[in-house]
Order: C-alpha cells, then sequence, then structure tokens
C-alpha cells in the first residue's frame, strides 16, 4: 500500500506540471493577461508593463515563460492582482475557506442523506419507497441550481418577510453588512440556504447510485451464500452488501469532493457568497492572471490528491483489492 501512495505521488508531480502548463497556455491565450494589465492600468509605464511580464512569465516563448512562472510560484514570489495590487494568497485562502465551510456542509448533508435513501429504496425494490425516492430524486436531478436558489430566496426572504415581519434566513453573504469578529450562529444562519442548494443534488445523485449500487450487489453470487449458510439478513447488509456497495459511490464522492475545492460558482454567485467560485467569476470578467493561475493549481491538485484518496479507500472496503 505504502509503495503504491509513494508510487502514484510521484507521478502526481509531472502530472500536475503537464496540467498546468496547458492551462497556463489555455490563461494567456483567452485572457491576454498583458493586454488586461493595461485596460486596468492604462497609466502604467513601460517598465511597469515589463516588470509584470517578467514576474508573471508572460514570454512570447509559453514553455520558457510557464518555467519562470512556475519558479516564482513554487518560491512564492507570487504577483499582486492586476485590480488593486492585492497580495493573492489572503485573496485566495479566504476564497478557499468559505467554499470549504459551505462545500463540506453541504457534502455531509447531501451524501449521508443520499446514502440512506438509496438503502431504503434498494430494500424494497419496486415498493411504494422504492418509488417515491426514485421520483424524488429525479425531480432533484431536474431542478437547476439557479432555480432552486431563486425560490428559496423568495420564499425564505421575500414571502417569510411578508408572512411574519422578517427573513428566517439571509440570502447573501457570510455575515450581514458592519459585522466584525467571528460569529458561528450568524454564519450558519447565512449558510443555511446556500447548503440546500447544494444538498438537493448531491442528495438525488447519491440515493441513485447507492440504490443501483446495493441493488447489484444483493442479487449478487456470494450474498446468496451468505443467505443460505444461515446469516441474518441485517448482518449481510452491513457486513457484506454495504461494503462492496460503496466501491463504485467512493469514486463519484472522490471527485464531486476534489471539484467541490474549485467553487460552487453558480451557488456562490446567486448568493453573493465569497468563495472559490465567486473568486474566479470576478477574476476572470478581469483577466486577472495573477488571481487565476494559483486557483488553477489549487483544482487540478485537489483532483489529483482526492483521486489518490478514492484508489486507496478501495483496499479499505474491499480487501480483495490490491493496489501495490
Amino acid at each position: 500500500m505504502l509503495k503504491y501512495v509513494v508510487r502514484r505521488l510521484a507521478w502526481s508531480i509531472p502530472t500536475l506540471c503537464f496540467v498546468t502548463f496547458l492551462v497556463y497556455v489555455a490563461l494567456r491565450i483567452g485572457t491576454n493577461p498583458v493586454e488586461s494589465y493595461k485596460r486596468i492600468n492604462p497609466r502604467a509605464s513601460p517598465e511597469k508593463i515589463a516588470q509584470y511580464i517578467d514576474v508573471n512569465g508572460l514570454d512570447p516563448n509559453y514553455v520558457r515563460g510557464y518555467f519562470r512562472w512556475l519558479v516564482n510560484f513554487i518560491t512564492l514570489d507570487w504577483p499582486r492582482s492586476i485590480k488593486g495590487s492585492r497580495e493573492v494568497a489572503p485573496a485566495l485562502k479566504d476564497a478557499l475557506a468559505n467554499t470549504l465551510r459551505l462545500g463540506t456542509a453541504a457534502s455531509v448533508v447531501g451524501i449521508t442523506v443520499g446514502l440512506l435513501l438509496g438503502i431504503f429504496a434498494a430494500l424494497r425494490p419496486g415498493g411504494r419507497r422504492d418509488v417515491a425516492v426514485n421520483t424524488a430524486a429525479f425531480v432533484g436531478i431536474s431542478i437547476p441550481p439557479y432555480v432552486s436558489a431563486i425560490l428559496f430566496q423568495l420564499f425564505f426572504a421575500v414571502y417569510w418577510s411578508r408572512w411574519f415581519g422578517s427573513t428566517l434566513f439571509p440570502t447573501s453573504g457570510v455575515y450581514p453588512p458592519g459585522q466584525t469578529g467571528f460569529n458561528l450562529g450568524l454564519m450558519i444562519r447565512h449558510m443555511v440556504l446556500p447548503t440546500m442548494v447544494v444538498a438537493i443534488q448531491i442528495i438525488a445523485v447519491y440515493a441513485r447510485y447507492m440504490r443501483s449500487s446495493l441493488l447489484d450487489v444483493l442479487s449478487s453470487e456470494y450474498m446468496r451464500t451468505a443467505r443460505s449458510k444461515g446469516i441474518s439478513e441485517r448482518r449481510v447488509l452491513f457486513k457484506h452488501g454495504l461494503r462492496n456497495a460503496l466501491i463504485p459511490v467512493v469514486t463519484i464522492a472522490a471527485l464531486d469532493v476534489g471539484s467541490i475545492v474549485g467553487g460552487l460558482i453558480i451557488t456562490e454567485n446567486i448568493f453573493s457568497y465569497p468563495g472559490m467560485g465567486k473568486y474566479f467569476l470576478s477574476a476572470f470578467g478581469e483577466g486577472d492572471f495573477p488571481l487565476l493561475m494559483p486557483w488553477m493549481v489549487l483544482i487540478v491538485f485537489s483532483v489529483l490528491l482526492f483521486n489518490l484518496l478514492a484508489d486507496v479507500s478501495y483496499a479499505w472496503l474491499d480487501p480483495r483489492i490490491r493496489l501495490e
């Protein structure tokens, strides 16, 4: 197991470099960083422009420019944003922390409820509860996040205020305007609606995945053999069924959690939630190359990391799987 992890980590380094090089080229072609800098800083002197090109590795030769940028990135010599000359690391750290809070809350709620509903439906295939869970899952998957977000805002803010005189849950931000210091209660209240929006689709997806996977396992030969030995149905389900049924679900979960680091762009934008998604939209709209590249590196790294965690978890869920 240890050899496998070390080998995968070693391979992840050239993979990370190759993918970030492609991202570097794509951003240079798609945003034209030099022109973006000139547009936002029209009074910049030729010396300032040359300094910006050098620090960001914007050499006409893409390979040479990429390695120039990579050296600066690894040594933490990060350039400032082109708008407002802000430090990139603090802005990225705050956005990542906000997204991780929202993504973790939504994933825990969504995956837990989704798996339980999938198990609940699979134990009585074709029954009323199976039909109910499937129908609810189809509805949840079919409703786009921007629709459910607007509906929640209307119900819990606009109409709730008309009925009871005040909103039940805030509809934007992490804290109310003017708030200083940490306040867990206020933070949770602001996170309720975006968490519900994200969790709806997670619940729907995992309920269907778990139902399908568990049905395949329950009808397998080794499950019938376990029952023929007189083992109780509950023990058959929990000891033999669920662990094997979770294997394909873990793959999807790892990819989903890894991608959440990139931000929940639609939800964060609608709720004005200052996470990675809103960070990306703002940076991309301004063509802010110094803000975009660290964001891209973080996304690629998180996907590689969670793919490794998914592979390692296979061996834990099913000892028959050998990763060496």
